[in-house]
């Protein structure tokens, strides 16, 4: 998403990066061996939010070769090797005076030139980060120089507006940060309900010991197997002309544990694994690599449909229940343990459709099965909304961002209120 820097407000000046920052220090803090600092690496940002996200606080002593430059509150941080993943960031008040990897470049602003903020969104543009890749040198370790990034050149409007366009884009970058804590946030209490609502169900009753630990007075603890059905394959004499979608393990979303992609064949073209067919309501567990936890419930889109050979498929006894409780009881981490303690093969672990289908699970009365699978389908439903905002606002971001850092929207002609509403 390029653009030309001679095509902008008469207003606007187009300045090199050195242009506009001021040096920076290298420190080594092996030379404290017993002072603690804080390490900002490269794998410490997070490419998506371009914000550090965690810190290693080392003692002097233990530094790294590459815990080498010297960082400061409103810095921006430059990943120079593999630049185009994009490892950006602003330096926080709270590390302040602390280290940063020799992988980055720090770009320090000089505050009567640029505004840090503004430096720092021009850093995550499409256009900026375009630039930078092609420069990359090295096939297999691409990376730039710092002085790549100090002569790549930006666009440079007035002080008042560099300050109002970042004010603009930190308000929705904040938003996409709220949705991104709502959205940790509902994905940690749906694992605390799964561990609570199969260790204590919804009566209130006591708990017994039992194979599998401890579950509520009275509900039964059976194999899997008592619960599902046999499915049948595929027949290929009778259906090898028939159009199917084809569900593989890669069209299942591990965010959302739902399938969210199929490709179109004739069974007879269809991959040699094609074989299971599936109706609404089964449940499929991929048993190669089970700890992943590749697992969904097959929806009115995919019924008829074929899957892998690499699925388990759990067709649900129970008519009333149709895979719902299926579903969530094979989420639980109790479960995925158990399959993680007999899965074989150093480098491809899987489990086989009888080991999957033998693991012992707790049952209780059809009643509280449904209630223990409307409590999860509400907290995925949440999961789902917050996520979905979340990628509406990135959408948001990522034009603003491209337009008013091009002078293709003026700061000034944005309805500030509905910005602020997000």
């Amino acid at each position: 998403m390029g653009f030309d820097l001679e095509n902008l407000p008469d207003d606007w000046q187009v300045k090199s990066i050195r242009e506009v920052t001021v040096r920076t220090s290298y420190r080594d803090p092996g030379k404290q061996p017993d002072k603690i600092f804080r390490y900002v690496d490269v794998s410490s940002v997070d490419n998506v939010l371009c914000k550090i996200r965690n810190v290693t606080e080392l003692k002097g002593s233990e530094a790294p070769s590459r815990a080498r430059k010297d960082i400061r509150s409103n810095d921006v941080l430059f990943a120079t090797v593999r630049p185009t993943l994009k490892r950006v960031a602003l330096i926080p008040h709270e590390l302040d005076g602390e280290i940063a990897s020799t992988g980055y470049c720090v770009l320090r602003a000089n505050e009567e030139k640029v505004e840090p903020t503004f430096l720092y969104d021009c850093l995550i543009t499409d256009w900026f980060i375009d630039a930078i890749g092609k420069l990359e040198r090295g096939a297999s370790y691409p990376a730039v120089r710092d002085s790549d990034v100090f002569n790549t050149k930006i666009p440079l409007p007035p002080l008042v507006e560099q300050r109002k366009i970042a004010g603009v884009l930190g308000v929705v970058q904040r938003a996409i940060e709220q949705q991104e804590q709502l959205l940790q946030r509902t994905t940690e209490l749906k694992k605390t309900l799964l561990h609570h609502l199969f260790t204590h169900g919804l009566r209130g009753e006591p708990q017994k010991k039992t194979e599998i630990g401890l579950v509520p007075e009275s509900w039964e603890v059976v194999s899997l197997e008592k619960l599902v059905e046999n499915t049948p394959q595929v027949n290929m004499r009778s259906e090898a002309q028939r159009e199917i979608q084809y569900i593989d393990v890669s069209s299942i979303s591990r965010e959302f544990l739902r399938i969210e992609s199929t490709n179109g064949y004739r069974l007879e073209d269809a991959p040699g694994r094609a074989r299971k067919k599936v109706k609404t309501g089964d449940v499929i567990f991929a048993t190669v690599r089970p700890t992943l936890l590749r697992v969904a419930r097959v929806t009115e889109k995919y019924d008829e449909q074929v899957c892998s050979t690499a699925f388990c498929v759990l067709r649900d006894r129970n008519k009333n229940t149709n895979g719902r409780f299926i579903y969530y009881l094979i989420q639980r981490e109790r479960f995925v343990k158990q399959l993680a303690a007999i899965e074989s093969g150093a480098s491809y672990p899987a489990v086989t459709d009888r080991q999957v289908k033998a693991q012992l699970v707790p049952l209780p009365r059809e009643q509280e099965q449904l209630e223990i699978a409307a409590i999860l389908e509400a907290s995925d439903v949440k999961i789902r909304m917050h996520a979905s905002k979340k990628r509406a606002i990135e959408d948001l971001f990522r034009t603003l961002l491209h337009h008013l850092m091009t002078a293709q929207i003026r700061v000034n002609d944005l309805n500030l209120l509905d910005i602020k509403t997000i």
